[in-house]
């Protein structure tokens, strides 16, 4: 019985295993229809008796301003194109800042959450955080930076209820993501942190003062080449 017991626990691992990189291979092409936290936001609103919103609109990078691409690097991950999924540097001063008390500025890299956000659920624990760096690895094995940052920006929260940059950009601005300007993608990457506490318009003075710190580093950063990585 032990034996069979075993068996099977290895079997389950093994089409886990296999499973898990299948559906990162089709999401290299795939659009992402619907994420994990997509579905927990939805289950809350109906426990809690709230209205049903679900706003999410798959484009393509190229419907996307690189204004918003730009911004969420320069607000999320400036070492977004040169690191291979996790910013060493910013978890060890996280580390550091943590042994010292400090208030804990996130190390998580944009690749880090796309793991997260399309893979697994938000709950913080060390079981998953081993998956995210488990499907983060995978991630940046098999797909581009530029499909990271593709998928990243159409399934990341943006609002309550608005999963991605195209109904972000709609119900902020009322505007295609493809037209979003610097000043506007600069609000919407400043509210990521907790987008559901923030509102990219109206700007309260804590948002508006990070959309300026925003906007400077893009110009610092200078324009975005993802042809220049691959």
């Amino acid at each position: 019985m032990i034996k069979k017991f075993f068996k099977f626990i290895f079997k389950f691992i093994l089409w886990l295993f296999v499973l898990s990189i299948a559906m990162v291979f089709l999401y290299k092409w795939v659009p992402v229809p619907v994420t994990p936290l997509m579905i927990i936001r939805s289950v809350e609103n109906f426990q809690k008796d709230k209205p049903f919103v679900w706003n999410h609109d798959w484009v393509s990078i190229d419907q996307i301003s690189k204004n918003l691409q730009l911004a969420v690097i320069c607000s999320e991950d400036q070492n977004f194109l040169n690191h291979n999924g996790f910013d060493v540097k910013a978890i060890e001063k996280a580390y550091q800042d943590n042994k010292k008390g400090k208030n804990i500025k996130g190390a998580s890299t944009i690749s880090q959450q796309t793991a997260k956000n399309v893979f697994l659920w938000p709950q913080r624990s060390w079981f998953r955080k081993g998956l995210e760096v488990y499907f983060t690895f995978l991630i940046e094995s098999i797909w581009s930076k530029e499909r990271i940052m593709e998928v990243y920006l159409n399934s990341i929260e943006m609002g309550p209820g608005i999963y991605g940059a195209e109904a972000a950009a709609i119900y902020w601005y009322k505007k295609p993501a493809s037209k979003l300007s610097q000043y506007e993608a600069a609000s919407i990457a400043a509210i990521l942190p907790s987008p559901l506490t923030y509102k990219a318009k109206p700007a309260t003075n804590y948002i508006e003062r990070r959309k300026i710190w925003i906007v400077k580093q893009m110009g610092y950063f200078g324009p975005l080449d993802f042809g220049k990585y691959e």
